[in-house]
């Protein structure tokens, strides 16, 4: 089935510009070529792409692909994942349901009129599962630094897998940071086979943090649900924060709690639908 005239939902989960195309009741699968059309069309412009597929497992309630801005493939997006819920579960009696990707299974649940809760899984910190390109003695102070040897600019991040890779480093002004000019130079580092997502992040409190996201294939972008989770951990880990932090992205604010009882990370945050249309056919001509 092509896509042309299919319809679709311009969200927002915090800032973070999404698209969700509801593709249950269809075989086909977007491609990458179909999926940058997407992204360039007006109207339907997006930092992540959320396609929904028929369960391929017992007691989920759908299999979702996620796409960035360039066309390649995100195993995770927390902020995408809430305006998911937002679309299934609107208009219905239910407040939860499951979703599985390719990082395994995404539990959501409706909190408030536009606000919902994504358990985002096990943070992972094994350097072939971040994955990196070498060893690692931690995870929490990698040694890697971006800029002149004798006076590097970022130094010392930490790593986390939050379903997709993500290294952070932690500055004194968020706001001065270069991310257009650091972040894709990291992003394409080799230490980073499968490239990564870049989070600037500024402490402010216990419980607090200002946060700038770099995104794999896909620029600087408003809020990042997954990288906010893996700078919250991060924190934890280093002792900066608790493990309940409120992250402030340019977009807006989430809150992430690091479950104690199973290691689990859980975010909260806002969607919004901004507007709903139809593919223009004419976008995949040359897609």
């Amino acid at each position: 089935m092509s896509l042309a005239e299919r319809p679709f939902l311009k969200m927002n989960g915090a800032g973070n510009e999404i698209v969700v195309l509801d593709l249950r009741d269809s075989d086909h699968v977007v491609t990458p070529q179909e999926a940058r059309a997407i992204a360039k069309a007006p109207g339907s412009h997006f930092d992540q792409l959320m396609v929904l597929h028929r369960p391929r497992t017992d007691g989920t309630n759908a299999f979702m692909r996620i796409y960035n801005t360039d066309g390649s493939a995100s195993s995770a997006c927390g902020n995408g994942t809430r305006c998911v819920a937002w679309a299934m579960l609107e208009g219905t009696h239910d407040h939860a349901l499951r979703l599985e990707t390719d990082a395994g299974l995404l539990d959501c649940r409706r909190d408030g009129e536009l606000t919902f809760t994504v358990d985002m899984g096990k943070p992972r910190f094994g350097w072939q599962e971040i994955p990196l390109s070498r060893p690692v003695p931690s995870p929490d102070a990698v040694d890697f630094f971006y800029g002149p040897a004798d006076a590097p600019i970022m130094t010392t991040p930490s790593v986390v897998n939050m379903g997709n890779p993500h290294v952070i480093f932690f500055v004194n002004n968020v706001a001065a940071c270069d991310v257009q000019g650091i972040g894709p130079k990291i992003e394409h580092d080799p230490l980073f086979p499968e490239r990564v997502n870049v989070s600037f992040a500024e402490i402010t409190a216990k419980d607090s943090m200002i946060l700038r996201v770099w995104e794999r294939g896909a620029g600087e972008t408003r809020a990042c649900g997954s990288g906010a989770c893996a700078a919250a951990v991060a924190a934890a880990r280093r002792g900066l924060t608790g493990r309940e932090v409120r992250v402030s992205l340019p977009g807006g604010d989430l809150l992430i709690q690091w479950r104690k009882s199973d290691d689990h990370v859980l975010m909260t945050g806002p969607v919004e639908l901004e507007h709903s249309g139809q593919f223009d056919p004419a976008i995949f001509e040359t897609a």
